[in-house]
């Protein structure tokens, strides 16, 4: 539940994006800026993550997030301009940052090291479902009681999430770290290490230039209606939910050769819509293809960070991110093909021998 109000509060601005443009009188590409703070913020709370999280029961940590997501929801829903805005995007990037960082050091605190995988694509479960319903309902809210009511209707959800962890979760102390562990600068040193965080952040930064501006992308080029929007969005996250089930599978069947092949049929498909931008029916076909593969990286990467380095996973997750705040830059739709190829390439440097 709690990854499911994340993803919704992260992402809802997707599905938003013109009549925020409107309502605060400013471009489409300033508007997606406001995803794009929240990229930075969640850059710097990666980088920070690690050593508050030391320090700190993560039961405690995880709830002071839930509560600082609900006030993001509160924030970007009241905002009177654009800075305030800018400032509750900026907050649930604290939130993205720190979740996302401490999800897999979480999940191997729940349970054991080899059903991880497993974990981990129960939790993207939650962002699957985000996506099927926090899209296409954000798209229709917004018609009916406007942006701002859409992003209200996140703060009761959060407010669920954060009374479900507090009842359900376990107490999480901290362990016993070994010295420098928490320097996420060390982990350069391993070359695997170094190529994975390339590899995560050329797949993130070519998947989210494109899914920031699907919007625009259908309202201007393929030309459908808020309905059609909807229905689009709809068919990308069941899509996405129903790869989110069977990608633990498939990690477990062929680990690398998996999250080699994952970007380079993202960066066809990319391809594709530039090809085909104009035609509905290819359009709706290449977006559900899309949406299957657009939640099989997360628990794929995750997991890789926790087999690379299981003792200071909150550390090697966090360099991964570094990349995602230049992935939502208005810079077309061949910008992911060069990201996922990169990516792909990469990934293949990276496996093991």
């Amino acid at each position: 539940m709690c990854v499911f109000a994340l993803i919704a509060s992260e992402f809802m601005p997707v599905s938003l994006l013109t009549p925020i443009a409107t309502g605060l009188g400013v471009s489409e590409g300033r508007a997606g800026y406001g995803i794009a703070i929240s990229g930075a913020f969640a850059v710097l709370t990666s980088l920070s993550i690690s050593t508050l999280a030391g320090t700190m029961n993560r039961k405690t940590l995880l709830l002071g997030m839930t509560g600082l997501m609900c006030v993001s929801g509160l924030v970007v829903g009241l905002a009177p301009d654009y800075p305030t805005y800018m400032i509750g995007r900026a907050l649930i990037g604290v939130v993205v940052g720190g979740f996302w960082s401490l999800s897999a050091a979480v999940a191997m605190r729940l349970v054991p090291i080899d059903k991880v995988p497993r974990a981990l694509a129960i939790f993207n479960g939650g962002n699957a479902l985000a996506v099927v319903v926090a899209a296409p309902l954000g798209s229709y809210l917004g018609g009916i009681i406007g942006w701002r009511g859409a992003f209200l209707c996140l703060v009761p959800v959060a407010l669920i999430a954060l009374v479900w962890q507090w009842i359900s979760l376990p107490s999480m102390p901290p362990g016993p770290r070994s010295a420098g562990s928490g320097n996420v600068f060390r982990l350069f040193k391993r070359r695997v290490v170094t190529l994975g965080m390339l590899a995560v952040g050329a797949f993130f930064m070519g998947q989210f230039v494109l899914f920031t501006y699907v919007r625009p992308f259908l309202e201007l080029v393929t030309l459908v209606d808020v309905a059609t929007l909807s229905f689009i969005l709809l068919i990308i996250g069941v899509a996405g939910l129903l790869g989110t089930a069977i990608i633990g599978t498939l990690l477990r069947m062929d680990f690398h050769r998996t999250l080699i092949v994952i970007p380079l049929l993202m960066a066809v498909i990319a391809v594709a819509l530039v090809a085909f931008g104009g035609w509905l029916a290819g359009v709706v076909v290449l977006f559900g293809l899309w949406g299957l593969l657009f939640l099989f990286s997360s628990p794929g990467f995750q997991a890789m960070s926790a087999q690379l380095r299981p003792k200071t996973s909150n550390s090697a997750i966090a360099p991964a991110r570094w990349h995602w705040p230049t992935c939502w830059k208005p810079c077309g739709m061949p910008a992911p093909t060069t990201r996922f190829s990169t990516s792909c390439r990469t990934a293949w440097t990276a496996r093991p021998a």
